[in-house]
């Protein structure tokens, strides 16, 4: 017999199916800013953690083409060992991809919780597959912005760390961990971990330098950091800095939720004719 329990649980793995499906592939970093802004929209802007997350990924198409560039430059080292050459840099290319993998799981996973919180926050099903800090939090801004009464600051920070904490628990921390395990050019991953975070919003010359980006305290710090940033310069500018990476399209800079709308609408219908084939 179909429970309730076995409807909310299909709901939930459909949400899921839907985040990775609008998550795109490794590189379709300006996409996955796109599902990120979508869940702020959504939010009423009350929950800042997709936005941050949104600078994250346009940030990081930058840095990933710079990475790979200075890779090939250093690569060359190895020159009269061809073998050892092939070798480095495929390993190279596999961690960048391992850390494109980890915007991809988290844009994902955050699309899934955020609506599936929206929708069934206050069921026992929800409190068993998100942690109870994270849903408080998101249903706490669900009700605000349902009943048009916005979160303070203080109830907005709690949100962001939730989300943030969240994610480094379930997805960031063990993939970093597992990249890290098997990237085998050990000069490169020292300078890989020592990244200088510069996202669009912080100004001229403000920027977050990382010591040692494997470890989870620094990257909640950088992180806390940066929301702080936000907070200081105004959301207001925050989502006018999405447009300072020179990447998202312009229809997106025009209409965000129409151009989210788009990609999910074409979504649904490359699903709907592949299960007709």
């Amino acid at each position: 017999m179909h429970t309730e329990y076995d409807h909310l649980r299909s709901e939930y793995e459909e949400l899921r199916r839907m985040g990775y499906a609008l998550a795109g592939d490794l590189n379709d970093l300006p996409q996955r800013a796109a599902v990120y802004y979508h869940l702020y929209e959504d939010s009423g802007g009350q929950n800042v953690f997709p936005l941050m997350a949104a600078h994250g990924a346009l940030w990081a198409k930058g840095y990933f083409k710079k990475g790979i560039w200075a890779g090939r430059f250093l690569v060359f080292q190895y020159c009269y060992h061809p073998k050892l050459l092939v070798k480095k840099y495929a390993s190279l290319i596999k961690f960048a991809d391992a850390f494109r993998d980890i915007n991809r799981r988290v844009c994902a996973e955050a699309y899934c919780v955020y609506h599936f919180s929206k929708k069934y926050g206050d069921t026992d099903f929800a409190r068993e597959v998100i942690p109870k800090n994270l849903l408080d939090a998101l249903n706490h801004s669900h009700n605000s912005n349902k009943n048009s009464s916005p979160l303070d600051s203080t109830e907005r920070k709690a949100l962001f760390l939730a989300f943030f904490l969240w994610e480094q628990e379930t997805i960031v921390s063990p993939l970093v961990e597992k990249a890290l395990k098997e990237f085998e050019w050990s000069c490169v991953k020292r300078l890989a971990m020592k990244p200088k975070i510069e996202f669009a919003y912080f100004g001229k010359n403000v920027g977050l330098q990382f010591r040692d980006f494997s470890l989870k305290s620094e990257r909640v710090e950088k992180g806390l950091e940066a929301y702080e940033l936000a907070e200081r310069v105004g959301y207001q500018a925050v989502e006018q800095a999405i447009s300072d990476y020179g990447i998202m399209p312009d229809d997106f800079l025009t209409e965000t939720n129409f151009y989210f709308r788009r990609i999910y609408q074409a979504i649904v219908s490359q699903q709907t004719i592949q299960s007709m084939a």
